[in-house]
């Protein structure tokens, strides 16, 4: 479905869901958590909280109980809004059965199907139609937006938290004028436009796009069911996408099952892609089902409430690089000494952020925000330097590459290297191949580390596959491209990577159950 929220539109849905929250009881800033789709429901119940002065902890609807109650438990939410089923074409999957089973308190909950529900609520919790049914004599009247100050919270959001407990990291009313900008300033979106981008109100990039196109005049295109499928081509085609984001490893399925074709995408005007290091032949045949429109890409993070580096529409762009530092960022690459190198100096290492972002979040809920991100930096003009945590390279021509996380880098002998340098070259390597993971593992009885690769092949029941030819086609690649000292030692592989719930590919849980010998990992 496309949501085009002009004002009128805005003022009767939103008074009408703010009333009913109102009603619910909860004291000034109380945090309410949405655990649904990203769909209109969502979206409305989102700038509702906000419009009446609450917080939103935002909670992705992968989620197992578990995890949900863990940041239920962080955020110390009051309230739950979620629906009973999430439906997906033939599919019917739980939702509200995981909120009970992760102790939520009270919940409102929107049926999947008419009016009924899978399994009986909760004494306390309501359905959506008694929660409006509490201010339906309210639809006529006006909701004065609840003011805040600019250091106010209005969405807690987490890190994967794939290393121990998510870190909860708080947006203030500062944050939503950040994405806007930054959608404004490099991706060009405005009035008019349709944008689309495959995500959930659990991760930055969901409230990002509530406030990337409607802060901007332009209109959401909101899909329900994977954008894997040629449903999702289609939709992209019938809504007139005008700026469809993408992620990485979106962009390889596509091209691998090729379900894209024969659908008409010229309405598009660019891409946007975000999350992962980006590869040039695939973006190449992406830009190709769209007349060659660019790809702009936006590398940030939840703590920033949007992009530090990307591209502009004013400078030549480069395929799969960045152009430009975000609008009000500095970025400094560290060298071997720790300190920033030169500006415009070519280089590669991790990299430093400017302290001064205007959005960008100034404490954590759970941890020590200094002790994250400023402890052990470095000064640069009297300030300390913030930690972003990722590798960077800057090209003689003036473009950046991102290499990945700087713990997924690795040392062979003696030469630290990108699990994503390794792994490009990897890809390109086989035909048989769709995606690599590049892990260092240091041998049981010590030593350098040796390098394998988990593969994961485009036919998923390839049983055959010669994996020492594998290896040895990956060994003469690394070798003639990147160093002729490297040597794949093993190919292990999978049916598929193990990622984050946001796509990110967790190499730390490939490497801790290679490192603990397990060289056939069941993932």
């Amino acid at each position: 479905m496309c949501v085009n929220m002009q004002p009128a539109f805005v003022l009767c849905i939103l008074r009408l869901v703010a009333h009913a929250i109102k009603t619910l009881g909860l004291d000034k800033g109380s945090a309410i958590a949405i655990d649904m789709p990203m769909n209109v429901n969502s979206v409305v119940i989102y700038l509702a909280i906000v419009l009446a002065g609450y917080v939103v902890v935002s909670i992705a609807d992968s989620f197992a109980p578990r995890e949900i109650s863990t940041r239920l438990k962080i955020s110390e939410a009051k309230a739950i809004f979620t629906q009973d089923l999430i439906i997906r074409g033939d599919k019917s999957i739980p939702l509200y059965s995981r909120i009970v089973e992760a102790q939520s308190p009270m919940a409102v909950v929107i049926p999947a199907r008419g009016s009924s529900f899978s399994m009986k609520l909760r004494d306390g919790d309501l359905s959506w139609p008694d929660f409006l049914g509490r201010v339906k004599h309210f639809k006529e009247c006006e909701f004065a937006a609840v003011e805040q100050p600019v250091e106010a919270f209005t969405n807690i959001l987490f890190s994967s938290g794939t290393t121990g407990e998510p870190k909860a990291i708080p947006w203030t009313s500062a944050t939503p004028l950040k994405a806007a900008a930054d959608a404004w300033c490099h991706l060009d979106i405005h009035k008019g436009d349709v944008v689309a981008w495959p995500t959930n109100l659990g991760w930055m990039m969901g409230p990002w796009l509530v406030y990337a196109s409607l802060l901007n005049g332009a209109s959401m295109a909101l899909y329900n069911g994977s954008p894997l499928s040629s449903g999702f081509a289609k939709f992209v085609q019938d809504a007139k996408v005008t700026m469809l984001g993408v992620i990485p490893s979106i962009v390889r399925a596509w091209k691998s099952t090729n379900c894209m074709a024969g659908y008409d995408w010229s309405a598009i005007r660019c891409f946007g892609s975000t999350g992962e290091a980006s590869n040039i032949d695939e973006y190449l045949w992406l830009m190709g089902k769209a007349c060659y429109k660019p790809i702009i890409e936006y590398c940030g993070g939840t703590e920033i409430g949007g992009g530090f580096i990307t591209g502009s529409f004013l400078q030549a762009q480069s395929l799969a690089a960045f152009s430009t530092p975000a609008m009000g960022c500095s970025l400094f690459i560290l060298g071997s000494d720790g300190y920033p190198i030169p500006e415009n100096v070519p280089g590669i290492g991790e990299l430093a952020l400017g302290p001064l972002m205007f959005g960008a979040s100034n404490k954590l809920l759970n941890a020590d925000h200094h002790y994250v991100y400023f402890k052990g930096m470095p000064l640069w003009k009297g300030r300390v330097l913030r930690r972003h945590g990722d590798v960077f390279e800057r090209t003689s021509r003036g473009y950046y590459h991102a290499h990945g996380r700087a713990d997924d880098t690795m040392n062979l002998g003696g030469i630290k290297v990108s699990s994503v340098e390794i792994e490009r070259i990897c890809n390109a390597a086989d035909n048989s191949v769709l995606e690599t993971a590049a892990i260092g593992v240091p041998p049981s009885g010590g030593g350098p580390e040796q390098l394998v690769i988990a593969v994961v092949f485009k036919d998923s029941e390839n049983t055959t596959a010669d994996l020492n030819q594998l290896r040895i086609s990956f060994n003469s690649a690394v070798q003639k491209k990147l160093n002729p000292l490297f040597r794949v030692s093993q190919v292990v592989p999978l049916s598929s990577l193990p990622r984050t719930a946001s796509n990110k590919v967790m190499r730390r849980v490939l490497r801790q159950q290679l490192t603990q010998g397990d060289r056939n990992p069941k993932l």
